[in-house]
């Protein structure tokens, strides 16, 4: 099994953390986006880096925010992602973990959610890349991953799946949110990535 850890979970510079995800056998990270802001390496050195660990770049992470209700913050929003994607290309990585917005222009109904996830993942494919939607259990509109599911679906796109995270979809279980049932039954092919967190009950 393939195994990452994301660069957020461990401490020091992003140096330390590849260095110490190498140490402790992880066969991947997860690149979180304000570890490469704040490193004095390019993409370029961080991918070299992690060439010589053995360390596959597995998602760029988190897109926060992406989805307004107001149309001219929508188009901002695919220009803002044209330059995620080309940090992606650098590093070396396929795959973008979209979250669900916390904004207060959140879109608040699905279909018009889906279509703008949908052209997201049209932009994605057009540079051989994914996106990963994610559903944060504070997410204004979208905080389960049965929402979640619902707008991957709908959008229809193969570029386009879903990240679950135990974390959140556990902490909106435990609150009587949602449930766990029904996860099994989400085609395999669009199940893009898992992440394992834990927290205090």
């Amino acid at each position: 099994m393939h195994k990452g850890i994301a660069t957020v979970c461990l401490s020091g510079t992003l140096e330390d953390k590849l260095n110490a995800a190498a140490a402790a056998g992880f066969s991947g990270v997860e690149i979180f986006e304000n570890d490469l802001i704040a490193s004095a390496w390019s993409p370029e050195q961080v991918r070299e880096h992690c060439d010589r660990l053995g360390l596959s770049i597995d998602l760029y992470q988190p897109f926060r925010d992406f989805d307004s209700a107001d149309p001219g913050t929508a188009r901002r929003t695919l220009r803002r992602a044209e330059r995620k994607f080309d940090v992606m290309r650098r590093l070396g990585t396929d795959t973008m973990l979209v979250c669900s917005s916390v904004s207060a222009d959140a879109v608040d109904d699905d279909e018009p959610l889906a279509e703008q996830l949908r052209a997201l993942a049209e932009r994605a494919a057009e540079h051989g890349m994914h996106i990963a939607y994610e559903a944060l259990a504070w997410g204004r509109v979208v905080d389960t991953w049965e929402r979640s599911w619902e707008v991957v679906r709908r959008a229809d796109h193969p570029a386009l799946g879903l990240c679950l995270d135990s974390f959140h979809v556990l902490s909106r279980a435990q609150s009587g949110g949602t449930s766990t049932d029904g996860i099994a039954q989400i085609p395999a092919d669009k199940l893009f990535f898992l992440q394992l967190a834990d927290a205090p009950l």
